[in-house]
């Protein structure tokens, strides 16, 4: 069955994914029932893409997809994240850069998920926040760890390479790898990534926001509690997390979204944003919060 994609597709390399997916973070908080529940209803709803990492709850969370979804739909694309593991105590992350570490992440994504391969690996960089920051050991040269997950390509145990929280250099410095897509943290408000946006777009990389609602991760502010974004929700009969998405999507059609939750309504709603247009005063309106940010 061919299902409509949201909001149109986004080329991920060699794959079409529909330009608003699924993290699946949150999964790691529900029970094996709760997490087929919203993943049946993402397939049906035409989502296939599903953004992962073994770390999510110690392979809860790759577990819950397998559960839900194996034997995979030809055309479900499964990104995962490596570059931290999962530990127990206060802080239940710790990073994990060095190249044999990423080897060792994605071969537990392989036989968590039930995988011969891993459509694409993002290689989630730790050199400054938001989240853990590299220090000794586990400040590695980003030309060490490509090696490591071009190795791993070449032998098929991943398919693709992307990038997560870097910099414009290192962007520019991991183009020759071949990469196809790049997550960093992006809003209405924050446009810090802006240079990145416009390199990936001039390289047909796919650009996948994180923290597009802002977090309580690191205190990042949620623009949907903007007054401006508020005012604008109210008069266009929208909601505020509605007005932000839509806004991510308009302003560069090679982005892709990945909101996650662990509700089936919420699910929706957030697929809902696909139907959204923003007319060209929004827009602008919208656009100005970021040079004044």
């Amino acid at each position: 069955m061919t299902f409509q994609r949201p909001r149109g597709t986004v080329k991920l390399g060699q794959y079409e994914i529909a330009r608003i997916g699924y993290g699946a973070m949150q999964l790691e908080h529900v029970d094996t029932a709760a997490a087929t529940a919203v993943l049946h209803r993402a397939v049906e709803l035409g989502v296939n893409h599903l953004d992962t990492a073994s770390f999510y709850g110690h392979t809860t969370g790759n577990q819950h997809i397998r559960a839900a979804l194996h034997p995979y739909p030809d055309d479900l694309v499964i990104v995962s994240k490596v570059g931290a593991r999962r530990v127990d105590g206060p802080v239940p992350l710790t990073l994990a850069q060095q190249p044999h570490e990423l080897r060792e992440q994605i071969h537990l994504d392989l036989t968590s998920l039930g995988l011969e391969q891993v459509p694409v690996v993002n290689l989630r960089r730790a050199d400054q926040g938001p989240g853990l920051i590299a220090e000794g050991d586990q400040v590695v040269p980003l030309d060490d760890q490509l090696a490591e997950l071009i190795a791993l390509r070449n032998e098929g145990l991943i398919g693709a390479i992307g990038l997560s929280n870097v910099s414009t250099a290192q962007l520019q410095q991991a183009l020759p790898a071949g990469i196809v897509c790049v997550q960093n943290a992006y809003s209405v408000l924050d446009r810090s990534s802006e240079e990145q946006l416009e390199i990936s777009a001039a390289n047909d990389l796919a650009w996948i926001p994180y923290f597009p609602l802002g977090s309580a991760f690191d205190r990042i502010p949620s623009p949907a509690e903007h007054p401006v974004v508020r005012r604008i929700a109210d008069r266009e009969g929208l909601t505020p997390a509605a007005v932000c998405l839509a806004w991510i999507l308009a302003h560069d059609n090679h982005t892709a979204l990945i909101p996650g939750t662990r509700s089936v309504g919420h699910l929706e709603d957030n697929v809902r944003t696909a139907e959204v247009e923003l007319g060209e005063r929004v827009l602008a309106e919208l656009d100005q919060l970021g040079v004044s940010a």
